[in-house]
């Protein structure tokens, strides 16, 4: 039986302290921190859990932590609103360019797309 925590199946044969971050909002840190307070050892696999523990952190997740749709949904509004204030960071997102201040003369691929050629332009003949 798969343990379902915030509408995410958690891997079974994983160690607790990894399968959690398969949660979106949840890391390494964030996962370790939260079998701590549940007080569930980071190496236990996630098919060794009891029915408590899953609650514990499920309970400790659902309180503390902002994750999945509300977290995704909060970082498209923030996006949002730099656009929608025409801030320097904005104006980035919505033309597809970096925006932490990278280079663009000739990397940052990922945002700007595939390379499309430009032609030189042809030697006039005499």
């Amino acid at each position: 039986m798969a343990i379902r925590i915030v509408g995410v199946d958690l891997p079974q044969e994983k160690r607790g302290e990894i399968a959690l971050t398969y949660i979106y909002g949840i890391g390494r840190s964030a996962s370790s921190m939260i079998l701590a307070k549940a007080g569930i050892s980071r190496d236990i696999k996630v098919k060794d859990w009891t029915d408590d523990q899953a609650a514990k952190i499920r309970e400790i997740i659902g309180s503390e932590y902002k994750v999945e749709g509300d977290l995704r949904s909060e970082i498209q509004l923030n996006i949002k609103r730099l656009m929608d204030i025409g801030c320097y960071r904005g104006v980035r997102h919505r033309i597809g360019l970096p925006v932490r201040g990278q280079s663009t003369k000739n990397n940052a691929r990922t945002r700007r797309g595939k390379k499309k050629t430009v032609a030189n332009k042809k030697k006039a003949t005499k």
